[in-house]
């Protein structure tokens, strides 16, 4: 159970494979705040879960979509400005629906806005949330979810206790039967019931989880298609055509904010451009062209802040206990991008100062 009277270690962490998922192995109980292992195990044979092609080729829009949703657009001049909407041999990329998709995605942006929660919480704190999300993480990589239901169930936790007082006793059950749900959106093959049952260390009861799987939807109206940062990545790396290397760093910053309580008030949109161009920069392959103005609807100038937010998290992580995300990007499968060497702050205001 999360945060018991008595110190719980985490279970190693194990790739499992899809089928047969009532024996795997994998986290269970989350230890209290002071108990969080602080060397999570790599795990042997890690895959990258549901992982794309390996050039970050996807959707695209016409170029007539600039600002989006009420965002700021680019100028109305744009001699360098690329047409990525492109027919590719591809039929998954539906570049024919990618306008209206992003378009969508951004207008649905307006409809789950977050608040600051935590003022009206008073059984749990924002470092509890951290350990429930870094938990998560974990979860993800055994039972090889795809990244999409990783995020889709963190914003599924948000959006609930946006509405709901919840008691520290209930806290990994809501972010289990979150990640039931997302995977009921997202995956083509969910894990069982009894699989979320048992990563909880079977501290709850079927008919809980149940309960809480109706309790959750019923709070949301049933409406749980929520934008998240994790496909507008995609989407920004076909605009400046980068290697997997790079989007993959940016989806290790974006990662890392998951945990991060302090994010959850950003736009999704706008989170992914942010740390798409910290990656640009870390890497330093490119700059904030017209085409990713358009594309994102969002000028460099408008990411400064945030960008300066992303990487003072990367350089000094408030919660260095809490590996999951680091660690699992550490892998050569992930191109080790959490060893990229992080920006020095007064290099990266050098940086911004001449890309506004």
């Amino acid at each position: 159970m999360l945060f018991p009277n008595e110190t719980v270690a985490k279970a190693p962490r194990t790739v499992c494979p899809r089928s047969g998922f009532s024996h795997r192995s994998g986290p269970k109980s989350l230890p209290e705040e002071a108990s969080v292992s602080s060397e999570p195990t790599v795990k042997k044979g890690l895959m990258p879960v549901q992982e794309e092609e390996p050039v970050p080729v996807q959707e695209g829009p016409s170029v007539e979509e600039a600002s989006g949703a009420g965002q700021p657009g680019p100028s109305e001049q744009m001699p360098e400005m690329e047409n990525i909407e492109k027919v590719e041999e591809d039929p998954y990329a539906s570049t024919e629906y990618a306008k209206e998709i992003f378009k969508y995605m951004r207008k649905r942006e307006e409809t789950f806005p977050l608040s600051n929660y935590m003022v009206k919480q008073h059984d749990i704190s924002k470092d509890m949330r951290a350990i429930l999300v870094d938990w998560m993480v974990e979860v993800q990589e055994n039972f090889e979810l795809t990244h999409e239901t990783l995020y889709l169930a963190v914003k599924l936790v948000d959006h609930y206790l946006m509405q709901v007082v919840c008691l520290k006793e209930k806290l990994q059950l809501i972010g289990s039967t979150a990640i039931l749900i997302a995977s009921k959106f997202e995956e083509r093959c969910p894990p069982c019931i009894d699989d979320f049952l048992y990563i909880c260390d079977d501290a709850y009861q079927r008919e809980e989880l149940l309960s809480m799987e109706i309790n959750i939807l019923h709070t949301l109206n049933f409406d749980i298609n929520i934008p998240i940062a994790y496909r507008f990545l995609r989407r920004f790396a076909k605009c400046a055509h980068v290697n997997m290397e790079t989007l993959t760093l940016a989806r290790f910053i974006c990662e890392l904010t998951l945990q991060e309580y302090d994010y959850v008030q950003e736009r999704a949109s706008k989170l992914a451009a942010s740390c798409f161009f910290l990656a640009l920069k870390m890497k330093n392959v490119g700059k904030w062209t017209p085409t990713l103005e358009c594309y994102s609807g969002y000028q460099s100038t408008d990411l400064f802040s945030l960008v300066k937010r992303l990487n003072f998290l990367l350089t000094y992580q408030r919660h260095d206990k809490l590996k999951a995300v680091r660690t699992k990007y550490s892998h050569k499968i992930f191109f080790e991008v959490a060893k990229t060497p992080t920006l020095d702050m007064l290099k990266l205001e050098e940086i911004l100062k001449n890309s506004g």
